[in-house]
């Protein structure tokens, strides 16, 4: 049974990717509407029949007190029997399977799947952002919200339908079950019901902003522990124990403070709905006792109506704390929008083609990029590389090295210029297809908290077992690959790597890395200090390998260490955003410019930065 429901609405079915999701939380929400459309519909009757029931019930209590005040039991018995014997019978077996079934609807369908289909798509659209919008933000902060918000929007498609649709057919019943009885008995609960909607309204209005900011507290505090946490060698490192405590306790005490500002909504509504119930409970009892000892009213109809009031007076209380949980919930959502809900910032143009790549000449082409900055960057960068040739890229840190790379990736769109690969223009095709024909190592290798095996297989995930142990030796990566064992006793390349790969040393990290691009086998070869993190003995075999890998690729290494791209074909200086020299190693040398004095200054092969800004 609980399978039927549970597989009623898959939260994974395809669905129209947009890039600039609804910002209106309405429209947000009820964009994931349509593949529960009829459960919802479904539900909706069920918690009204639900309502009903229950009023029909209570109403049912004051007939029986007539009933039983009409004569003898064994006369009442004899006329009456049947008719307590069939509601009986709804009751022990109608009422159960209609609730039965609403209850499994909204917590075995609804509650697990439709919170799970707004966080599937909320990643699958949060993944298509680009690398700026990581960069801009905690990652911690990110998945807390990509973690929240889902949650909280099934909470609160949950509590209309566990709460509302049933209170409101609760309410109504009542005021008309009451007014059936005698219309003046509804005129203190339908009284009672429109200040009990101000006071809703009133709550509504001032905790909705409390909780948004209460979430977006929690957000910061969250946030800052995990930017710790990652960073916990730092740390420890610079013994900044006490300094991470203070910041984290300035984050606290800001949710605190927004948390009490919540919770004294929260207490002046407790007492407000007190103060209200009371008038109600006080105003139909006496009224209905009034009518009865005037002559207008029977028993049950006094019993009918106390049972109601007393009925409703424990159901607003549950009312308004669902009331203040959906507005809370909807905080929640309206907060994490924020960041689930972003426009992607870097899309694919809407006639992209997949790269044709075919020789893998590329050619930058009076490139500039500041980051909106205006400054830093590169300026009026042109380049042009001949397929199968390799490059070196050097200059002091800011010169614009890394932002080569990043637009040559597309990890941002060029704000001046364009880029071509074999004659393409890499705006006008598809970022997947770009990104699959460059393979790049980078100065610091973070792997995924996996096993080796996914780590390097990420590369070509169709690679064989003899493939991917191949690439393994050519990285001089194999021999200790064997040695390692995690906690749970998995070895080799089962072994998990930690989050980042932290259980391996950097020159471990490094060398499952470049396993991953000669496994890859991309015809254009990006090396960004590819072998920093290693000692001189394993540099020195790495490096050999990497010329091996290079051969019929087009190539850009950037170095610090000048000895590692001596070797290039061409050598290119950055120096403020602007291409200072290039040519090979010994034209430059001969020019006795800027290279010349890195080369000249360097200590151990790495360029002497520090003098050289002097």
């Amino acid at each position: 049974m609980f399978r039927f429901f549970e597989n009623l609405v898959d939260p994974f079915q395809p669905h129209p990717q947009v890039d600039a999701p609804p910002r209106r939380l309405w429209d947000f929400l009820k964009g994931h509407f349509p593949p529960f459309r009829g459960v919802f519909i479904v539900t909706g009757l069920l918690s009204v029949l639900a309502g009903v029931a229950d009023v029909a019930l209570i109403w049912y209590v004051g007939r029986v007190v007539d009933l039983l005040a009409q004569g003898a039991p064994a006369q009442v018995w004899a006329s009456h029997g049947t008719e307590f014997l069939t509601v009986a019978a709804l009751v022990l077996i109608l009422r159960p399977l209609l609730i039965a079934v609403d209850v499994a609807l909204l917590h075995n369908t609804i509650l697990p799947n439709f919170g799970t289909m707004v966080r599937w798509r909320a990643h699958k659209h949060v993944l298509r952002q680009p690398v700026g919008f990581f960069e801009s933000d905690f990652a911690g902060r990110i998945a807390n919200r990509l973690m929240q918000t889902p949650t909280s929007a099934g909470e609160a498609v949950f509590q209309v339908f566990d709460a509302f649709a049933f209170a409101l057919v609760t309410v109504i019943g009542s005021i008309y079950m009451l007014g059936e009885a005698d219309l003046r008995l509804a005129l203190p609960l339908l009284t009672w019901f429109l200040l009990y909607i101000l006071l809703v309204r009133w709550t509504i209005r001032r905790a909705g902003p409390a909780a948004k900011a209460s979430s977006e507290a929690r957000s910061a505090v969250t946030g800052r522990i995990v930017d710790a946490y990652s960073n916990i060698h730092s740390v420890k490192l610079f013994a900044h124990h006490d300094n991470e405590l203070t910041y984290a306790r300035e984050a606290m005490e800001t949710g605190r403070t927004a948390f009490q500002k919540e919770m004294r909504i929260v207490t002046a509504m407790d007492l407000m709905l007190t103060t209200l119930n009371g008038a109600l409970i006080v105003s139909v009892t006496g009224l209905a006792i009034w009518l009865w000892y005037h002559g207008t009213a029977t028993i049950g109809v006094v019993a009918a109506a106390s049972a109601l009031v007393l009925r409703l007076n424990n159901m607003t209380y549950w009312i308004m704390w669902t009331s203040t949980s959906l507005v809370q919930a909807l905080g929640v959502v309206a907060e994490g929008m924020e960041t689930i809900a972003q426009p992607v910032g870097l899309v694919d143009a809407k006639a992209a083609k997949p790269l044709a790549l075919t020789r893998g000449q590329v050619e930058i082409d009076h490139v500039s990029h500041h980051y909106g900055r205006g400054y830093g960057g590169l300026q009026d960068v042109t380049l042009s590389l001949r397929p199968g040739e390799k490059i070196g890229i050097v200059g002091r840190s800011g010169a614009g090295k890394s932002t080569l790379v990043k637009l040559l990736l597309r990890f941002y769109d060029c704000e001046g210029g364009r880029i071509l690969i074999d004659g393409q223009d890499i705006s006008q095709v598809t970022q997947d297809s770009l990104r699959r024909q460059i393979g790049m190592v980078q100065q610091d290798s973070s792997l995924l908290h996996r096993s080796v095996r996914d780590n390097i297989l990420y590369g070509r995930p169709d690679a064989s077992e003899d493939e991917m142990i191949a690439a393994a030796k050519r990285a001089e990566a194999h021999d200790f690959i064997l040695t390692l064992e995690d906690p749970q006793g998995r070895k080799g390349y089962d072994a998990h790597v930690g989050e980042r790969g932290v259980k391996l040393s950097g020159g471990q990290r490094q060398r499952v890395a470049l396993t991953r691009v000669i496994l890859k086998d991309a015809p254009i070869l990006i090396l960004d200090e590819a072998t920093s993190a290693l000692d001189s003995e394993a540099e020195a075999a790495i490096q050999q390998a990497l010329y091996g890998v290079m051969e019929g690729k087009t190539v850009i290494a950037i170095a610090h260490r000048l000895s590692t791209i001596a070797a290039m074909d061409r050598i290119v200086v950055l120096e403020d955003g602007r291409v200072a020299e290039e040519g090979s190693h010994a034209d430059l040398l001969a020019r006795n410019g800027l290279y010349a004095r890195f080369w000249a200054r360097q200590s151990g092969g790495f360029i002497g930065l520090e003098e050289e800004a002097e």
